[in-house]
């Protein structure tokens, strides 16, 4: 058995196949999801998983390089704020784009992972980096 925080076999195998650049989405309940990425269903009901619980596992295991998220999940919040299904587990800001362009990246991704999330806009992009 492992002895890091990611259990789920196909989502540690997609991981550990990514390559410098190639980006990795977490997805609320809603977001569509292309026919081109593989599709990680981890929605159980609405709610479970959390993206938060969903983003520090891959976290864990996953070097980033750098993040994307839609303006609108950050709407109203003060400046340098972000959402709190996000706050405090990137090393960096994301940056944000649009939704709409947020759901055409996601046709590139290497997989999409849905959740159970229901809080609106609550997508992430996530590009591989480098460990070296």
């Amino acid at each position: 058995m492992k002895r890091t925080a990611l259990l789920h076999a196909e989502l540690s195998q997609v991981i550990a196949a990514l390559g410098h650049g190639d980006m990795l989405v977490i997805g609320d309940a809603g977001l569509p999801i292309p026919d081109g990425p593989r599709r990680i269903d981890l929605a159980l009901t609405p709610g479970i998983p959390r993206v938060a619980d969903v983003l520090k596992v891959v976290l864990s295991e996953m070097q980033v390089e750098r993040a994307l998220i839609a303006r609108e999940a950050i709407g109203q919040l003060p400046v340098g704020q972000l959402p709190a299904w996000c706050e405090g587990q990137l090393a960096a800001l994301p940056e944000t784009v649009s939704h709409e362009e947020l759901k055409r990246l996601s046709a590139r991704a290497k997989a999409v992972i849905r959740t159970g999330e229901c809080t609106p806009y609550a997508n992430i992009v996530l590009y591989a980096g480098v460990t070296f």
